[in-house]
């Protein structure tokens, strides 16, 4: 349910559990937590199957099981934020609950036409995963990442680009040609210089 393929330096990650949402399950997370760890491309492109929802968060049934509160979560934001490569993560669709955290932890987000957020974690009585609050209010201000926390609003596409959530909308056939040219600097230019860069934006 996670495929991961490498070609010529650029790693690319989906999320293949299209017919759930690509709702992600405990041993979903493991594997992700484990790959972003040992994992070191020029670059990482991250997406998911289906042409609605790029993720709806946790699985249902393990979400009550105890899922939705689970450390696994930071792991893999945490993991994904770590790389020192470019991370994009190209959003075939609605983005939703604790999936919010690996977008966040990516470097750029783009999404297609017709794409909404939500992170109804108030709603739902849980809190956020740890660095999600400070991610996330750094890219749409403090409002408004409480807007989307605390009142469980629901972004639109064209809210989600105009707050900063993502950074460009792009068609869908042609969401993943896009992604992978915004990594061609990473895949065949100076790759300590791309790095460096990344780490004096922080």
């Amino acid at each position: 349910m996670i495929e991961a393929y490498e070609k010529d330096g650029l790693l690319t990650v989906t999320l293949n559990r299209p017919d759930k949402a690509n709702s992600l399950t405990g041993d979903m997370l493991s594997e992700l937590a484990d790959l972003f760890e040992n994992a070191d491309p020029l670059a990482l492109v991250l997406t998911g199957a289906g042409e609605k929802v790029f993720s709806a968060g946790a699985d249902l049934e393990e979400a009550r099981a105890g899922l939705a509160t689970s450390p696994l979560w930071e792991r893999v934001s945490g993991a994904l934020a770590a790389l020192t490569c470019p991370t994009i993560a190209a959003l075939n669709g609605t983005l939703a609950g604790g999936a919010f955290g690996m977008a966040l932890a990516c470097d750029i987000r783009l999404c297609v036409p017709g794409a909404s957020f939500f992170y109804p974690v108030a709603k739902l009585g849980f809190l956020p995963q740890p660095s999600d609050p400070g991610r996330l209010a750094a890219l749409v201000g403090p409002s408004r990442a409480k807007l989307l926390l605390m009142a469980g609003a629901k972004l639109t596409t064209e809210e989600a680009l105009a707050f900063g959530l993502v950074d460009r909308v792009v068609a869908r056939a042609d969401l993943m040609a896009y992604a992978e040219a915004l990594c061609a600097p990473a895949l065949t230019g100076d790759t300590a210089n791309v790095r460096t860069i990344k780490a004096m934006v922080g």
